[in-house]
């Protein structure tokens, strides 16, 4: 135990005292906010400022779906008719594409039955924004002009296409009825999930450099004369866990200092006010110790088979796969958390950090399934550790020689 405790402080001290660690510490959190900032920025700049045609033979049809444009404030947009519109019209409007004088152009036609048919055409086939627009508008028109020829008037035609805001609700636990936001929710799971997967994987991956670095150099042959390999890997997992413990301690100190801030009031406040709940705060420690360890163990019963970095980094992609696999069900986890493959993905315990985060994200599992969770993730965590230390005690006085399969086996009975 001493030996482990000893190895564990050398571990943890030379990586806090590192500079490293002062810039990571930094920069993490800086690039995250610039990153999510860049994401909202870009989300509200999405279709801002285009300059639209719209073509028709009904200038009186053009118009309203014009006003239904320009009725989005936040667009921004300019919106040009020609009506009524002749067939040679469509070459200008195709050429002012091209020189860049329009960004894009409706052309709504009638059929002698008719049947509107209605064409958005532009360079981008991403314009999603302004083609739902379009859309919206130009429905909203026909059915303005539908109901006028039926002899609805036009107070009414306003009155019953005025638009009614839903409001999302919620069911807690306690069966009241509380106000939710999916966005708020969407963005609190993928902030915890985001953070969770970027410090697993990042100091999964500094046991597994390290590994690589005493192999390399043969320090590991002093330190077998004065411990087990076990205590060597044991302290490994220790010393580089509390660097992380350390790190997120002093991000979350510096968001709860942050917090009581004036300048934080509006953001705890607004719309899109992010808040996390004591059992969030308990249980992502939790999820990120159990986390670290089974990418750690992996990691390094992954470093012990490798001769470089180089050849490490080979391997490193398979070893992300369950943090690939948890991203993309986060839309299914946020749409349905308690459906049967949430629930699944959840005790598996590759995918279960993430995956909980999200669903505490969107609505909080039930206690039995943190439990079970948490149980299946000691035990898998129990027996990667067990093959893991098999492999390096071997594996780390292993030079020259390829580390295929029949000879991992051989590792492990040996040891």
């Amino acid at each position: 135990m001493r030996n482990l405790l000893l190895i564990a402080k050398r571990e943890y001290l030379e990586q806090v005292r590192g500079k490293a660690f002062r810039l990571s510490t930094i920069l993490i959190p800086v690039l995250f906010v610039v990153i999510m900032g860049v994401v909202v920025l870009a989300g509200k700049n999405t279709a801002v400022g285009k300059h639209i045609a719209i073509a028709s033979e009904d200038p009186q049809l053009a118009a309203r779906v014009q006003k239904g444009v320009l009725d989005q404030k936040e667009l921004k947009a300019t919106v040009d008719i020609y009506a009524p519109a002749q067939p040679s019209m469509r070459d200008t409007l195709l050429k002012g594409l091209q020189d860049k004088s329009i960004d894009g152009f409706l052309w709504v036609e009638q059929a002698a039955d008719g049947k509107i048919t209605a064409t958005y055409t532009s360079e981008s086939s991403g314009d999603i924004v302004i083609s739902n627009v379009l859309t919206t508008s130009l429905n909203d028109a026909l059915i303005n002009d539908r109901l006028r020829a039926n002899g609805v008037t036009q107070s009414q035609i306003d009155a019953a296409l005025k638009k009614v805001e839903v409001q999302t609700m919620q069911v807690d636990k306690e069966g009241k009825i509380v106000k939710s936001n999916g966005v708020v929710s969407y963005l609190k799971g993928y902030i915890m999930a985001l953070l969770l997967s970027m410090t697993t994987m990042i100091y999964g991956m500094n046991v597994a450099r390290s590994i690589i670095q005493e192999k390399t150099s043969r320090i590991f042959e002093v330190m077998l004369s004065t411990a087990r390999s076990g205590d060597l890997l044991a302290g490994k997992l220790i010393g580089v866990g509390a660097v992380g413990m350390t790190q997120i301690g002093i991000w979350a100190a510096a968001a709860a200092a942050l917090a009581g801030t004036a300048l934080a009031a509006p953001l705890m406040s607004g719309e899109y006010a992010v808040h996390f709940t004591w059992k969030e705060g308990i249980l992502f420690p939790i999820y990120f110790i159990l986390g670290y360890l089974l990418y750690s163990a992996l990691f390094s019963g992954l470093a012990a088979t490798c001769e470089t970095e180089q050849e490490l980094q080979m391997y490193t992609p398979l070893a992300a796969v369950p943090i690939w696999l948890s991203f993309s069900l986060i839309f299914l986890v946020i749409n349905d958390p308690n459906s049967i493959w949430s629930i699944a993905a959840s005790l598996f315990p590759a995918t279960a950090p993430i995956i909980m985060m999200l669903r505490m994200g969107s609505q909080m599992p039930p206690d039995w399934q943190f439990v079970a969770s948490i149980a299946i993730m000691i035990f898998t965590i129990w027996g990667v550790l067990w093959f893991s230390t098999k492999l390096y005690r071997v594996g780390i006085l292993m030079y020259g020689k390829r580390a295929t399969l029949p000879e991992l086996l051989k590792w492990i009975r040996y040891s």
